[in-house]
């Protein structure tokens, strides 16, 4: 029997998980991010949980056909990541230290797109090898997978989608510096936004209060048929709708995938984002599946154990 390991590496736990060749899962498990002295604990305290479940569980360990691993940043395609926003890490040789670390292959990828194949795998992206997905969060996260491998790009930076720019005319910044990304709009903070303008500008009546909003606050309104969240929704799903609509035009998806915090809203929220994206949309991508995420946090474990296994 082979197995693999699968770790997605956050900035306050590390989840980690073994799998077999098939995707059963064996166990799963997090360990703490130690991100003091610049992250250096991060992969050693991974290797020794490995070692440790692999006393734990019986498995040798020429039966490990390797280690997938997930970090929040862009990865270059061997396994080099040259500075982290949340780990400490600087220029760090991932791959080869942990290979050298724990004895076993490694393959290293950005935590977005090792989600987005996870979900492609076992999640709402079945039975597919081409998908977009997208996660909505306090920020705007995405992944392409493309016959079934990760579109990683150049620089480690494939499938950025929330720095689209979607509005020329933004005044305010978007946290990568620039304006009018879509992540300004189509995440949590970028939803909360868009409603604190609309009840700036507006006089309806409404159920939303511009204090302690959130993204939840909006589409429970708009569930309960509140016609200033209803608008807000709609505003949403365009930017994110026709920002999806471009993408398509350019990698051709048979699904495109929605997770993240935001995504809990369920199928109300797939519902405005669809209709603004057959708007736009080029004919010949216009059946495309939308698909909620199933994977939830396990999403980046599954995905990583998926770069080794295909």
């Amino acid at each position: 029997m082979n197995y693999c390991f699968g770790v997605d590496i956050g900035g306050t736990t590390v989840k980690m998980g073994i799998f077999k060749f098939d995707g059963e899962t064996v166990d799963k498990w997090e360990i703490k991010t130690r991100t003091e002295n610049k992250g250096s604990a991060i992969l050693p305290d991974v290797a020794y949980s490995v070692a440790e479940k692999l006393k734990e569980h019986a498995i040798p360990k020429e039966a490990v056909l390797g280690i997938g691993v997930g970090v929040p940043a862009p990865v270059s395609e061997d396994g080099i990541v040259n500075g982290t926003a949340n780990l400490g890490w600087e220029y760090k040789e991932v791959k080869h230290e942990l290979e050298e670390l724990t004895g076993i292959k490694v393959k290293v990828g950005n935590d977005a797109n090792v989600a987005a194949l996870g979900e492609m795998w076992k999640g709402g992206g079945l039975g597919q090898k081409n998908i977009v997905m997208v996660t909505l969060g306090t920020g705007v996260g995405g992944g392409i997978i493309i016959d079934g491998q990760i579109l990683t790009g150049a620089n480690g930076a494939g499938g950025e989608i929330g720095h689209i720019c979607v509005n020329y005319e933004e005044t305010d910044q978007c946290g990568c510096g620039n304006r009018g990304c879509l992540e300004q709009y189509a995440s949590a903070t970028g939803i909360v936004r868009l409603a604190k303008k609309k009840l700036e500008a507006g006089t309806a009546d409404t159920v939303l209060n511009a204090e302690n909003l959130t993204a939840k606050d909006v589409f429970d309104a708009v569930k309960a048929g509140d016609q200033v969240a209803m608008e807000i929704a709609e505003e949403f799903g365009r930017y994110l709708g026709y920002a999806l609509a471009n993408i398509a035009a350019l990698v051709d998806p048979a699904a495109i995938v929605i997770g993240g915090g935001v995504s809990k809203a369920g199928e109300i929220l797939l519902d405005y984002v669809e209709k603004a994206y057959k708007e736009r949309v080029f004919f010949a991508n216009k059946k495309v599946r939308f698909a909620l995420a199933q994977l939830g946090n396990d999403a980046g474990i599954f995905g990583a154990a998926k770069m080794v296994l295909k």
